[in-house]
């Protein structure tokens, strides 16, 4: 499957998934060969794409892009990640980053002053908990579930400690060996934890039908439901690093996160906002209301994974979640979730720079 999804302003995401395509460069077009598939009954095709309408292209499993293909994606400051046959991050392909040097530079500053890095991992933490409660909320409007009040009165008991955490008070950890020990940042991560426990406690009830989730697990997903959300947390943290990559940050130093080798932490810190209303919501209607059925899954050795028109369906309903359009928070204006995830990351470097005095994160009533 060459999967175009056209989004705001005629632009869009190019999704590679038929195994053994092979994608050129044809003038200011990419055109994708794909091969034919005596399984699925497909014959030998090519798909044209104009290259100018293309911003992020995401790679699955066995698909090549001759090097002209690659050198015009990035010469248009397109990106390029690439991901397993079946979803799991691999690695990305990014043009130069924005030639303003000096937001990295107070990025890495805040990095290594533990009370501003606190206070960003401190604000990102919050956000997350209040959608995490407002979607058990929003949930149970027509339940009346108990269980769900429940939850969503024991995460904002989680959110007042969180709040109750005075970042002043920040230090870098005592033992190096032990980074979260005895410290202000070890408290945050576990109230998160405790929070987000709470959520999935509950998450179960949110589904129609005859889907079971019992808890989250990431890897290997051992049902349907964790395998959705493994795939679309996946596919959120590669929108949030192209936007820190637009605005010139570094998606590898982090805040909440452990900055490590490979791990784009800074995008897995500000996409935790972002993640009930985005992935889980994709997940809950997709499921809800049976666009996704037992079919559209597979199972290999107790690890669960869409198939191909699964992951079709997926993919759709997830870049349509990206252009719904809400009244951001902060600015008070229309703007979809694609765009606002740029607004925070913009938001992020101008708390860095200290042109505001504080970063609000993204949170919906």
């Amino acid at each position: 499957m060459a999967h175009l999804q056209t989004w705001e302003n005629d632009m869009a995401t190019l999704y590679l998934t038929e195994p053994r395509s092979l994608v050129k460069k044809d003038g200011e077009t990419l055109v994708v060969h794909i091969p034919e598939n005596a399984e699925r009954g497909t014959v030998k095709r090519k798909v044209r794409v104009p290259l100018i309408k293309v911003t992020q292209v995401v790679v699955y499993g066995d698909v090549t892009l001759t090097s002209p293909a690659m050198a015009a994606l990035l010469e248009q400051h397109a990106d390029i990640c690439f991901c397993s046959h079946y979803g799991r991050f691999q690695g990305r392909l990014s043009p130069p980053l924005s030639k303003n040097c000096l937001i990295r530079l107070e990025q890495h500053r805040a990095h290594n002053e533990p009370q501003r890095a606190f206070a960003l991992a401190q604000a990102f933490v919050r956000g997350k908990l209040a959608n995490m409660r407002t979607t058990l909320l929003r949930a149970n409007r027509k339940r009346e579930d108990s269980a769900l009040d429940q939850a969503a009165e024991a995460i904002k008991g989680v959110m007042d400690q969180v709040d109750g955490l005075d970042a002043r008070e920040a230090a870098p950890p005592p033992d190096p060996s032990r980074p979260q020990s005895d410290t202000l940042h070890g408290r945050l991560l576990g109230l998160e934890g405790a929070g987000t426990s709470f959520y999935f406690g509950a998450f179960g009830r949110l589904l129609k039908g005859d889907w079971t989730f019992e808890r989250r697990q990431r890897r290997p997903p051992p049902d349907p439901v964790n395998a959705l959300l493994s795939y679309g947390y996946v596919l959120l943290t590669n929108q949030v690093a192209s936007a820190i990559s637009v605005v010139g940050l570094d998606p590898y130093v982090g805040f909440l996160h452990s900055s490590q080798y490979g791990k784009p932490a800074l995008a897995l810190d500000v996409m935790e906002a972002f993640r009930p209303l985005v992935v889980d919501s994709v997940v809950l209607t997709l499921l809800n209301t049976r666009m996704l059925s037992r079919r559209d899954f597979e199972e290999d050795l107790g690890a669960w994974r869409l198939t191909e028109d699964g992951r079709r369906t997926f993919l759709t309903k997830f870049e349509e979640r990206l252009d719904t359009s809400i009244q951001h928070p902060v600015f008070g204006y229309k703007a979809t979730y694609r765009r606002c995830l740029e607004l925070e990351v913009r938001l992020v470097a101008k708390w860095l720079t200290g042109e505001i005095s504080r970063f609000r994160p993204f949170v919906v009533r």
